[in-house]
């Protein structure tokens, strides 16, 4: 198990990539805090892992609440004495061409996928400082290095968190911490259910293995990035798109 006995938080995990990645890191040995704004997702995601055998415990969170993620930490070091590894997962969309696009969504947008980001790493940093070893996750995307068409506030916020993974890594390195990232391409989530059939066919197409991913498929890069069979890889931005991009 590439995980065992790891303690790891997984925000936004009650559904999509965020569960898999929950499941897949239970599934590796791994204890796993389920943060998430959903209480009763948070629930069935906490029943899910112990049907599987797993180690799983849930805690409501807003990330943009900084008192709300202070609390997350101090529970789980409560619960389990330590941290090992976070995944910055939680993240909404809120799309409009930039003529269009109001003032609500690019907060909402910027609130969430990067100041919570932010709040979760820097709260969680002080813990894996004193620990001397630590590693953090944060979820971007190719958008955030491409740009996407009617996605302003969502590329600002993933560009923003390539910059803020470089940064960390750079700043975080001398304790121990790593800090990667990973760049789904276009994955089967929730998130794609109000997609037209011929949008996502035509990504399909635009995929050099002519299909789109799984929420597994980036759940089995957050494992490898989080095990220490990736302990001297920090600072990078990790694709998986299917060849997307190039």
């Amino acid at each position: 198990m590439k995980l065992k006995n790891k303690v790891a938080i997984i925000t936004g995990a009650a559904r999509g990539i965020g569960m898999a990645t929950a499941v897949k890191f239970s599934k590796e040995g791994a204890k796993v805090v389920i943060a998430d704004v959903n209480e009763l997702d948070i629930k069935r995601s906490v029943e899910s892992i112990k049907e599987l055998g797993g180690e799983a415990i849930g805690i409501k969170v807003d990330v943009t609440k900084r008192k709300e993620v202070d609390e997350l930490i101090n529970n789980t070091v409560h619960q389990y004495g330590r941290i090992d590894v976070v995944v910055n997962n939680a993240g909404i969309t809120q799309d409009a061409q930039l003529l269009k696009m109001s003032e609500e969504q690019w907060d909402k947008v910027i609130d969430v996928n990067l100041k919570g980001v932010f709040n979760i790493a820097q709260a969680v940093g002080n813990v894996m400082k004193e620990q001397k070893s630590g590693v953090i996750l944060n979820a971007s995307s190719v958008v955030g290095t491409y740009g996407n068409f009617g996605q302003t506030n969502y590329a600002a916020a993933k560009w923003g968190v390539n910059g803020m993974t470089k940064t960390w890594a750079k700043e975080l390195g001398r304790y121990g911490i790593r800090v990667n990232a990973v760049a789904p391409g276009f994955i089967e989530t929730p998130m794609i259910d109000k997609i037209p059939k011929n949008v996502i066919d035509m990504m399909k197409e635009k995929s050099l293995l002519n299909e789109v991913g799984s929420p597994e498929d980036i759940a089995n890069g957050y494992a490898f990035l989080a095990s220490d069979e990736a302990k001297f890889i920090t600072g990078t931005i990790l694709s998986i798109d299917g060849g997307l991009v190039i």
